[in-house]
């Protein structure tokens, strides 16, 4: 079993900031590609994030220079700092993560698809209001 457990969702105002974190093992940490993803009501699951074991990180294009990605091994997360948020940005957002996808997150190259992961946690709502 993976341990995946979102935080940090919560309501806020169109500018506003939010900081998510992914609770999980250090084992997931040093070992596994992660990533954030997010979903909608009524749209199909969005990729947001990458981030693989070796430190590269990926972002989508909607959020790249809005949205950090990074480790913490001391606290053992996967956080996401998100800033000038907007309500484009509302969603239930998810941490996945997935070892055989180790290495795959690599500039240049798509990241791998939502559905290549194997493991989700329960997803941490976020709501932007304009």
């Amino acid at each position: 079993q993976v341990p995946l457990v979102e935080s940090g969702g919560g309501s806020v105002q169109a500018g506003g900031s939010l900081r998510l974190s992914c609770g999980t093992s250090s084992h997931v940490l040093d070992h596994a590609c992660m990533a954030w993803f997010r979903q909608a009501p009524g749209k199909e699951r969005e990729g947001v994030a990458w981030v693989d074991s070796d430190g590269t990180i990926l972002y989508g294009d909607s959020v790249k220079g809005r949205f950090t990605a990074s480790k913490d091994s001391a606290e053992k997360t996967l956080d996401l700092e998100m800033t000038n948020l907007g309500p484009e940005d509302s969603g239930v957002y998810y941490c996945a993560a997935d070892e055989r996808l180790r290495g795959t997150v690599v500039r240049g190259r798509p990241p791998p698809r939502t559905d290549l992961f194997r493991y989700w946690g329960q997803g941490t709502q976020v709501t932007v209001s304009s």
